[in-house]
């Protein structure tokens, strides 16, 4: 059906348009009346006006433009059943992940309590749930750890240490770390927001955040192990230390605690089948079942009962204090050793959140608006620390189920929100005697699908092998360098590679397609034609300082000419036609001086012969000239190495005008044919260099015709194609003059086509136009330019050539 398809067709008839001619019949504005003053810009900008300040509230508050419009009866029960759903989900993973983030239970409780209202009045995502995450959890596991390790903590006994660790000292330096590291993040993200950096987001591909998660679950896997075991590793830090803590783990495993581990055992065996049937039955469900909170509440009850501490020394959770905690500053002074880490975490943090935030925004279509997702994140974060908080984003666990289970609108959050602080304020004191152990089973489980991840390896081999090591190296350096090492040079390398996309480019000679203007790579398209006379060269990125030099040196092999060489040649060349006429006026003179002598000695004898001695001197003079200059001459030719390129006059240079050079890349000439003596052009055989001259010049044009390459005269146009160019700076300016410059010194023009607008202001600005470069030389497309070429030159090239196909053919 769609190869018997047919296509309409279409033909149009105008005048070829150049840049100039272009501008003229569309009527470009001015660019003062399409780019304001700074002046005007700065008026507008505090110009206040009613529509002006509504829309700047709304902005900043979007919660002012739904909340009027909430329809009770259309999203209040399904808000309700939602936020009932996740907030269910809210207490596990707040618990689990705060043994991440090494901060007592209860301090992941206000992690899913207090971000979350934060963003409901300034958030735009209507779908995603604000709380803990496994990734942001291990990054800032990994600050405070480091700035507050178990050697810091160790009870004294006088001048002796007993080993133990003070773990109240430790776990209160650990949260103030981890509240000064979110606040501290959470300003970064404010700032950036409100200076319109929502776009450095994008800088985040999507294969460098799956594969930078996927190793953060490594991480998080390895963390986890200790509480699997109930062995006790020592904590590293910096890169490498997953490797250290792996090793060490493993050392320790001959000590593994057999009761935890039969915990762990069970826990991950009830769990995972649990979260099989579940998605068995999901399709038949209203609401997924909460199979962590049942694991919770089932591992709690049999600890009590079984008084699984006191009998087996199992780890548990230990006090949960009821009540909310007051809030309180951060210790500033910890700012300068958390920068990094800080702004580690906005980044990441941000990166998933604005991810799912426009999946969800496009599946039920409505805007998400990058700088404002930025602030309210930021303020989630930055108010959450002051309450002890520690980092949080959106999870993707959380959001599917609020988008599933029908949540239309942030109000969701509020019904979580309850969950958890009914949970804070009466139920924490219950889960005194939950196994840890069942804590990091939940961490590993719900880790299930960040492992599949792995399956991109695959994919990307199949689509892209560029953005497959991208993933590669992200995953390598996160997993050695660690979390905040790992992603700046993630970020470094995926910008490499964008960097050295554009310094190597492809670059293709284009040739048309026949019976129609289009123009096509010649190289992979059979049925390309090339024009006569005329080379269209394009490449397919933008012409910048990084690869300017690459891209003139690309135009000279892809046209087959050496400008520099020929220049350098044909300026000698021309050397020697002035040397020649100077040296034949010279002949010319002396020739007049001999005719006068033999007129004087035709007159009669009896006339009196006088002797001039300014004449002798003259001819003695111009003798002595002619001798040093053919003498010079013979030494330059004879210095010239086998194989230099040569660039010899195939029309007399005329008075008014420059001569047409042809191109010759040097074979190796024959000596013996290159000895011979001949007459000179001017007719001339007096002088034995200058004949020795012509005669090498015409026997380097006898050796190269038979086996060497193009000769410029088969090239009078070059068009360069400019259409994928979306800016150009002033390093590729001076480089496209010298191009219009060097290619006008051997009488080939050059052309620029398909250029955008930006592009033209910007070469305007950059002086790049003159009186022998105007606008004129720019075309709204190739086909305009090739036209142009073929009617302007290509009538004389084609009567002195004669082209293999007629130039004048309707394309």
């Amino acid at each position: 059906m769609e190869s018997t398809r047919r296509l309409g067709k279409y033909r149009v008839e105008r005048e070829v348009l150049d840049e100039q001619r272009l501008e003229e019949v569309t009527q470009k504005k001015r660019n003062s009346e399409t780019h304001p003053s700074l002046t005007e810009t700065l008026k507008d900008s505090l110009r206040c006006t009613a529509p002006k300040l509504k829309r700047s509230v709304l902005s900043c508050l979007p919660v002012l433009y739904w909340l009027p419009k909430y329809s009770i009866w259309d999203y209040g029960m399904p808000d309700l059943i939602s936020g009932i759903s996740v907030g269910i989900m809210h207490l596990p993973q707040g618990l689990a992940y705060a043994l991440l983030a090494s901060v007592p239970p209860v301090f992941g409780l206000y992690s899913s309590l207090y971000p979350p209202l934060i963003y409901l009045f300034f958030g735009t995502s209507r779908h995603i749930s604000i709380g803990t995450f496994t990734v942001l959890s291990i990054m800032v596991g990994g600050v405070t750890e480091r700035l507050a390790p178990d050697a810091h903590f160790l009870i004294g006994n006088g001048t002796n240490n007993t080993g133990q660790v003070d773990v109240t000292a430790r776990d209160l330096y650990r949260v103030q770390v981890a509240a000064a590291t979110t606040v501290l993040g959470g300003l970064i993200q404010v700032v950036l927001g409100l200076v319109k950096f929502g776009f450095v987001g994008t800088y985040l591909s999507e294969p460098l955040v799956r594969a930078y998660t996927t190793a953060a679950a490594a991480h998080a896997v390895v963390a986890q192990l200790k509480h699997i075991f109930g062995v006790s590793p020592r904590r590293s830090s910096g890169p490498f230390a997953l490797v250290y803590t792996l090793r060490d783990v493993c050392l320790l495993l001959p000590q593994t605690h057999l009761p935890t581990l039969c915990v762990s055992a069970v826990s991950m065996v009830f769990l995972v089948s649990a979260k099989e049937l579940n998605s068995f039955l999901s399709p038949k469900l209203p609401v997924p079942i909460p199979m962590e909170l049942i694991t919770i509440v089932a591992a709690t009850l049999l600890s009590t009962y079984t008084y699984l501490n006191s009998n087996f020394t199992i780890s548990v959770v230990g006090e949960i204090p009821s009540g909310l905690s007051y809030p309180s500053v951060p210790d500033a002074s910890l700012f300068t050793s958390v920068i990094a880490d800080a702004f580690a975490l906005a980044m990441v943090g941000y990166a998933i959140s604005i991810s799912l935030g426009k999946t969800f925004a496009l599946k039920h279509g409505y805007n998400v608006d990058s700088n404002q997702e930025l602030v309210a994140l930021g303020l989630s974060n930055a108010v959450g620390g002051f309450f002890q908080c520690f980092s949080v984003c959106s999870s993707m666990s959380r959001s599917l189920i609020q988008e599933a289970t029908g949540g239309k609108t942030q109000m969701a959050a509020v019904a979580s929100a309850l969950i958890v602080l009914v949970t804070i304020l009466k139920l924490g004191a219950l889960f005194k005697e939950l196994p840890k152990a069942v804590l990091a089973v939940i961490v590993f489980v719900n880790l299930k699908g960040m492992f599949k991840q792995y399956s991109d390896i695959v994919t990307l081999w199949k689509r892209s092998k560029i953005d497959l090591l991208v993933w590669l190296v992200t995953w390598v350096s996160t997993l050695l360098l660690n979390l905040d090492l790992g992603l700046a040079a993630s970020i470094i390398f995926a910008l490499m590679t964008v960097i050295f996309r554009t310094q190597m480019p492809t670059y293709s000679v284009l040739g048309n397609v026949p019976g129609t203007e289009l123009y096509v790579d010649m190289e992979t398209h059979r049925e390309a034609r090339e024009i006569p006379g005329v080379t269209i060269f394009r490449s397919s990125a933008t012409v910048y300082f990084a690869n300017a030099d690459l891209y003139l040196e690309a135009l000279k092999e892809k046209s087959g000419l050496d400008i520099s060489k020929m220049i350098i040649y044909k300026k000698r060349q021309e050397a020697k036609q002035r040397r020649r006429e100077k040296r034949a006026e010279r002949r010319e003179k002396r020739r007049a001086k001999k005719e006068r002598r033999a007129l004087r000695a035709s007159e009669p004898l009896s006339a009196a012969q006088v002797f001039s001695v300014e004449e002798e001197a003259g001819r003695w003079r111009d003798a002595c000239v002619d001798g040093i200059a053919a003498d010079e001459e013979e030494r330059v030719w004879t210095e010239r190495e086998n194989g230099t390129v040569f660039v010899v006059p195939v029309t007399p240079q005329a008075p008014d005008g420059p001569g047409r050079w042809e191109y010759l890349k040097g074979g190796e000439p024959d000596c013996a044919s290159l000895g011979g003596t001949s007459e000179l052009q001017d007719g001339d055989s007096t002088t034995l260099g200058s004949s020795s001259e012509d005669t090498l010049s015409r026997d380097l044009e006898r050796v190269s015709l038979g086996s060497l390459g193009k000769w410029t005269w088969d090239i009078h146009s070059i068009v360069i194609d400019l259409s994928t160019a979306n800016f150009i700076d002033m390093v590729a300016i001076k480089t496209m003059k010298n191009i219009f410059q060097d290619f006008s010194e051997i009488d080939v023009d050059v052309y620029m086509a398909g250029c955008q607008s930006c592009l033209v202001e910007q070469l305007e600005v950059g002086d790049f136009f003159s009186e022998s470069v105007t606008k004129r030389r720019l075309f709204a497309s190739v086909h305009d330019a090739v036209l142009y070429c073929l009617d302007h030159r290509g009538a004389t090239s084609s009567a002195r050539h004669e082209p293999p196909v007629d130039t004048y053919t309707k394309l």
